[in-house]
């Protein structure tokens, strides 16, 4: 090897996810998105036993930047909790796959502040 960490270029390899894509909520493969939570939990809570407080808050913020908890977290609020049919403050309803998806791009960092919905 030549010492390089890849063939492509570090502008063209997604970090977190594709970006500039539509997101396809029907597509998403939820027990490799939900292990993906669980293990960097797991991660967390192992510093954390550890007493490696600067690995912890690393941890954290990789939790909050990551793609997977967005979605996971998405998918809480508007599939799974007893409240997914009220209407929040803004008194919006996401009920369907693509608003869904839209709210998760939306949620995810670094996106635009304006609401799609």
């Amino acid at each position: 090897m030549d010492g390089s960490a890849s063939a492509l270029p570090a502008a063209s390899v997604p970090v977190n996810g594709p970006e500039g894509e539509d997101l396809d909520w029907a597509s998403i493969d939820w027990r490799r998105v939900e292990e993906d939570v669980r293990r960097l939990r797991q991660r967390i809570f192992t510093a954390s036993q550890a007493g490696d407080l600067k690995k912890v808050r690393n941890l954290q913020k990789l939790m909050l930047r990551s793609r997977s908890n967005t979605l996971v977290s998405v998918r809480r609020v508007t599939e799974i909790n007893a409240g997914r049919a009220t209407a929040g403050v803004d008194g919006k309803v996401v009920l369907l796959s693509q608003s869904k998806a839209a709210l998760a791009q939306w949620q995810g960092p670094g996106e635009n502040p304006v609401r799609p919905f």
